[in-house]
């Protein structure tokens, strides 16, 4: 079984996974700290994981840009020029059905690499 959510749901499955039995977590778009307060780090509940964990966060996300995340026991992807709903601007790089692409593409290869 793979625990996950979006945003607080993420939050909520990092910190459950062990107690569910699940064998791995999906952490889409995790609030690693409150728009713009860095210091009120929530880090602990993803490194605390206890099980092969994915996090999909937006490049522009407000609740913890990728960079911000610390070295951990997890597999981190970019969805480029993403805020936190994975929304990227019309004037992006890339497209919103590619952001899209990004997301759906990482989870049925970490999925399929979970054995």
């Amino acid at each position: 079984m793979v625990s996950g959510g979006r945003s607080a749901g993420a939050r909520v499955a990092c910190r459950t996974a062990t107690e569910l039995g699940a064998h791995a977590v999906l952490a889409l778009s995790f609030p690693l700290h409150p728009p713009g307060k860095p210091e009120k780090s929530r880090a602990g509940e993803l490194l605390g994981s206890g099980v092969p964990t994915l996090v999909v966060q937006g490049g522009n996300d407000p609740f913890g840009k990728p960079e911000e995340f610390p070295e951990g026991a997890y597999e981190l992807v970019e969805v480029p020029y993403g805020d936190h709903g994975f929304a990227v601007p019309k004037r992006a790089a890339i497209s919103q059905e590619e952001a899209v692409a990004v997301i759906t593409d990482a989870v049925v290869k970490w999925a399929g690499s979970l054995g």
